[in-house]
């Protein structure tokens, strides 16, 4: 908590996002006002831990976090605003929803949002800042669980397994089924499923072919 402590006095919070990335789905955003006498043990980056260890975390941060709250940015939000701005509306709403409002808020990154008090970037915060680690626990978790159920609304994509990502089960649903309402239709990938040019070939391309919509 030592990032937290040399933001002066008031209340702190951690934000990070989930689901930049992905092909489909809303992109989250947590935000963590932690007790710096009740931290959980185990807090970083939820790419680093496994899904048992997230799910056991995500209920104790709810537990003992002086506030916390999930903001979401929805697939037509992201088309109309980019993901960039659209995950700082996520940020920004999931700051507006804590109980207790934070005088400064540290954000995982190195993009410093207009968000409703001050603002703080640091890059890899999810690995320095217990705060934004707890965000991108319960951010994850809240995503994770929306692709789960919207897995069972649009069947044949694999969402419950990839969450929305770049995977062979997906690529073979676009290609099979063509986008579903919740695809994000200015990703390549889902433009070329759109075109009907979408190969199995195209999965040689990974992620980073595809990740043309983060900001830019």
């Amino acid at each position: 908590m030592m990032l937290e402590a040399a933001c002066g006095p008031g209340h702190v919070c951690g934000v990070d996002e989930a689901g930049r990335g992905p092909w489909a789905g809303p992109v989250s955003a947590a935000a963590v006002i932690l007790d710096p006498a009740r931290v959980p043990k185990g807090l970083d980056d939820s790419k680093k831990l496994t899904a048992k260890a997230r799910a056991s975390l995500e209920i104790e941060i709810k537990q003992v976090a002086i506030a916390w709250c999930v903001g979401l940015a929805s697939v037509e939000e992201i088309e109309d605003l980019n993901i960039l701005h659209a995950a700082g509306l996520a940020m920004r709403r999931a700051i507006e929803g804590l109980c207790v409002q934070p005088a400064m808020a540290l954000v995982d990154g190195n993009y410093a949002f207009k968000l409703p008090c001050g603002v703080k970037t640091v890059v890899k915060g999810d690995s320095l800042s217990c705060s934004i680690a707890a965000a991108s626990i319960l951010a994850k978790e809240a995503r994770d669980r929306i692709m789960v159920e919207m897995d069972a609304v649009y069947p044949g994509y694999g969402f419950a397994g990839h969450k929305g990502y770049h995977a062979a089960v997906h690529v073979e649903g676009l290609r099979r089924l063509g986008p579903s309402p919740i695809h994000r239709m200015g990703w390549a990938p889902v433009k070329l499923a759109l075109a009907g040019e979408l190969g199995s070939g195209d999965l040689a391309l990974g992620d980073a072919a595809f990740d043309d919509e983060l900001g830019a």
